[in-house]
């Protein structure tokens, strides 16, 4: 009875994955898994959740020169739980605009050290790709425990809220347009 009970999740995890579809392209998720809960005090803001499932994608919508996406809050200074960003192993003020891209817009780094344009509440502001939004992993100590990022995120800092006229104590995920600068 407990190997039926197996096959079938597996069977009903296979068909959700492959349903889970980018829109306007043809990005699917490349895998699930379950989250585990972060030991006590390793995880702020944003935790994994004990057995919540968690999607991965390798993919991001196409750019343009409105590319929608969600952009959440990151910082990149020198603080616990913080590792130096992933395009030149540095650390980040956060009073100079810069971001995080999902892991199909890092795009292996093609990105890294170059400027995008972020859009919202009718402003633009210039930021600096210097790392990656992981969406292919999460929940676990080298990811501070928090989920897999969205396969659409910007991850900025206070610098890009600050010039968006967004206060980071929203807490969450603003809708925005961003384009890479020419």
């Amino acid at each position: 009875m407990e190997k039926i009970s197996i096959c079938c999740t597996i069977i009903v995890l296979s068909t959700i994955i492959c349903s889970v579809k980018v829109e306007g392209q043809n990005c699917r998720s490349t895998g699930v898994f379950r989250g585990n809960s972060p030991p006590a005090g390793q995880c702020s803001g944003d935790c994994c959740v004990q057995n919540q499932v968690y999607f991965t994608f390798e993919c991001s919508p196409t750019v343009t020169n409105q590319t929608p996406g969600i952009l959440t809050y990151r910082t990149f200074q020198n603080s616990a739980g913080v590792a130096p960003s992933k395009c030149d192993n540095k650390y980040h003020s956060d009073s100079t605009p810069v971001v995080a891209l999902s892991t199909g817009w890092y795009n292996g780094g093609t990105r890294c050290g170059k400027a995008i344009l972020i859009t919202a509440n009718g402003k633009t502001v210039k930021g600096v790709v210097v790392d990656e939004c992981d969406s292919t992993k999460g929940c676990d100590a080298q990811e501070g425990y928090h989920p897999p990022c969205g396969y659409n995120v910007v991850a900025g800092n206070k610098a890009v809220w600050k010039a968006l006229g967004v206060s980071t104590s929203q807490s969450g995920q603003v809708s925005i347009t961003w384009s890479d600068v020419n």
